[in-house]
């Protein structure tokens, strides 16, 4: 299971972004966090073009579909649509990974319980370096 942000275990952060501008303040080989999936297809889009790893949430199994084909590295869903999402995924043989965004350890049980890739904790995404 993929653990990221727990203060425990080492990680790399996810860099919030909300253009395609602010892209350049962010670290060479960062994973962007672009939010919502349906709300940034325009950055996803530049991100796969220019092979910059990013992540995005999924508010439906359609943005699943079309974030992993546009090579999202992470897809991000509630306890609700991610068991859903991993089905599918394992199915399909997505490469993105299905991340549960968690405040609590408790929750890592759960989520590997319901066989999630992994869990993301919110300190895990940072805003860029010019904010």
């Amino acid at each position: 299971m993929i653990i990221i942000g727990h203060p425990d275990i080492p990680y790399e952060p996810f860099y919030y972004v909300e253009t395609i501008e602010e892209i350049g303040h962010t670290p060479a080989n960062a994973t962007l966090w672009l939010g919502p999936w349906r709300e940034t297809k325009e950055i996803a889009k530049h991100c796969r073009a220019n092979r910059i790893s990013y992540a995005v949430m999924a508010l439906s199994i359609e943005d699943a579909l079309l974030a992993n084909a546009l090579r999202a590295a992470y897809i991000l869903a509630d306890a609700t649509l991610a068991p859903r999402i991993q089905k599918i995924a394992e199915t399909y043989l997505f490469d993105a990974k299905i991340l549960l965004p968690v405040s609590d350890e408790a929750e890592l049980v759960k989520a590997a319980e319901d066989g999630i890739d992994g869990v993301i904790f919110q300190n895990a995404i940072t805003l860029p370096a010019s904010s």
